[in-house]
């Protein structure tokens, strides 16, 4: 074998590999690993949200326990269960109970024991549920379920209303069970 096929192999695999980023990039797709598209401004305004914890950020509407019941048993109690306590089997989470268990041995997360703000009720829902349609459901249905989800944990009563000022309103039980963070290149919310 001459010493020049190894160098043509080496350079021809070369030119073979380096070719598939730049035809994927000619055939829409982007990014260093020449997969994906770029996210439409509907798809990026479906999760463009910033939700505070002091309500700034979270849009208009609002949503009550009733309507976040029919909005639950439809979207939501196939992974989360019909008593929100989860289904393991499938991936989906306990959502309620759990409360005072987070310094035993056997802590349980869920928004009711866990989570210290009410607004990341609904940045989360709004974000990243349903599983199989993130982003799907209007303002008012995310309000309306995290309506529902609080009243079940006991935090609000089923006839409170909710919406960015009243959601921002609502106290945890864990709203101080995490540390601030003193550094002063973070930003804490104020």
């Amino acid at each position: 074998m001459s010493m020049h096929k190894p160098l043509f192999i080496a350079v021809a695999a070369a030119l073979g590999l380096g070719g598939g980023p730049a035809l994927a990039q000619q055939q829409g797709y982007g990014g260093p690993y020449g997969f994906g598209t770029t996210p439409s401004e509907q798809e990026l305004a479906a999760v463009d949200i910033d939700a505070m914890p002091d309500g700034r950020g979270l849009p208009p509407g609002s949503g009550t326990y009733a309507q976040g019941e029919e909005v639950y048993a439809a979207q939501c109690a196939a992974c989360h269960g019909e008593q929100l306590q989860g289904i393991p089997e499938v991936g989906g989470d306990k959502l309620i109970g759990g409360r005072g268990s987070l310094a035993s041995g056997s802590p349980v997360k869920t928004i009711e024991s866990y989570w210290p703000y009410a607004t990341i009720v609904f940045d989360y829902v709004k974000r990243a549920m349903p599983l199989h349609a993130p982003g799907s459901l209007s303002d008012d249905e995310v309000y309306a379920v995290s309506a529902f989800i609080l009243a079940e944990a006991g935090i609000i009563e089923q006839d409170q209303v909710m919406d960015a000022e009243s959601l921002a309103a609502v106290e945890m039980p864990n709203r101080d069970g995490f540390i601030p963070d003193a550094r002063p290149d973070v930003f804490n919310y104020e």
